[in-house]
């Protein structure tokens, strides 16, 4: 049987913590952001930890 290829496009979107968490970077920023008030797009700066259901599928793409 083959060795299973972690998702290559997921690994470069997504960053496992030490603890096992996923966290990566909020929507929402690359384009029109001339009509987003400030306020909204500073909260939406750095990385967040993905929501719990999201969690078992993007492990399973990194092979984890």
């Amino acid at each position: 049987m083959p060795k299973m290829k972690s998702h290559t496009g997921m690994g470069k979107r997504v960053k496992v913590t030490g603890r096992g968490k996923i966290v990566a970077q909020q929507a929402g920023l690359r384009h029109n952001l001339e009509k987003k008030a400030s306020t909204h797009t500073r909260r939406l700066t750095g990385t967040v930890v993905l929501a719990k259901a999201d969690v078992k599928r993007i492990k399973k793409l990194l092979g984890r």
